[in-house]
């Protein structure tokens, strides 16, 4: 009933929320990409999006639509490993950033391993900016990370606005330095945050460097300061900075899947990994873990 390319194409569309960034994901046409999400609406019989010149977002029954495509596809390509024959294995050095600490990624990476059970999955956490450094060194073969804005590598999984966001009772006192809570360099956030404020003129000074989401969350906590964040991965007890603290906009940043360039099995499970979480990028965004998420540096199976 439901046609998988119109299924992955819908997925696409709801994860950018743009037509043209998920034709440009798909390698299609943007005609193309608005007949299969007209298709799959027909096959529905429900609107899936509302649509203006402006803006793209999900009906309810888009929302809905989310979780049954992702479990659709998840189950035909199965079907289609099982009876092709086709199995990925070899190892797999995947690189995710801390952003991604308190998210559902863990959930995503178990399906995959039960999946493909004969992939070696090696993980690595680390800043945006040093996942970026390792892949072009050759050290890792799939990156899940943010990316510079001047930075045209990478497939783009979701864009975000970044946000100020602190304790509940932290107040800014007018006139005195920004308190910034950052990771150290080459961090992305704390290169935007440093940047915007130098051109607003605005004094700030560092009270927290951690390596650690979970420090930078624990500082925050404490109302030590604050500190620059995609506004749709807030961690459970921060809140945005109120606009009448005055503190400039931060802009938007964009979460990327970029490639490196062994070939051979790598080739193969690296690309599997992508295509699932391109699929389930919906969880990513959708809720946050209180407790777990992904522990330590490296992980091998």
């Amino acid at each position: 009933m439901y046609d998988p390319t119109h299924l992955r194409t819908f997925l696409a569309v709801a994860q950018t929320l743009s037509f043209t960034q998920a034709a440009r994901r798909l390698g299609l046409r943007q005609s193309t990409v608005s007949q299969h999400v007209r298709r799959l609406e027909d096959a529905a019989g429900r609107r899936l999006f509302l649509r203006d010149t402006h803006a793209v977002e999900l009906t309810e029954d888009g929302e809905a639509m989310l979780g049954f495509a992702r479990r659709l596809l998840e189950v035909h390509e199965q079907a289609t490993a099982f009876f092709t024959g086709t199995r990925v294995r070899g190892r797999l050095r995947f690189g995710a950033s801390e952003d991604f600490v308190l998210t559902r990624l863990p959930e995503i990476l178990e399906g995959f391993r039960q999946d493909h059970p004969e992939v070696d999955l090696e993980l690595t956490v680390e800043l945006s900016g040093t996942l970026h450094e390792q892949l072009a060194a050759g050290k890792l073969d799939l990156v899940l990370a943010k990316r510079r804005s001047e930075d045209p590598r990478g497939e783009l999984v979701w864009r975000d606005d970044l946000v100020w966001i602190g304790s509940g009772q932290l107040r800014l006192e007018a006139g005195r330095p920004v308190p910034l809570i950052v990771y150290p360099p080459p961090g992305i956030t704390r290169a935007r945050a440093l940047e915007v404020l130098e051109e607003q003129g605005r004094p700030w000074r560092i009270v927290c460097t951690s390596g650690s989401l979970n420090g930078l969350i624990a500082a925050a906590r404490a109302g030590l300061g604050v500190m620059a964040h995609s506004r749709r991965l807030i961690p459970p007890g921060l809140f945005r900075v109120p606009e009448r603290a005055g503190l400039p906009e931060l802009g938007r940043v964009d979460f990327v899947l970029v490639h490196g360039r062994r070939p051979g099995a790598a080739q193969g499970a690296a690309d599997a990994l992508a295509s699932a979480i391109l699929a389930g990028g919906d969880r990513l965004r959708a809720g946050q873990r209180q407790a777990g998420g992904l522990r330590g540096q490296e992980h091998g199976r």
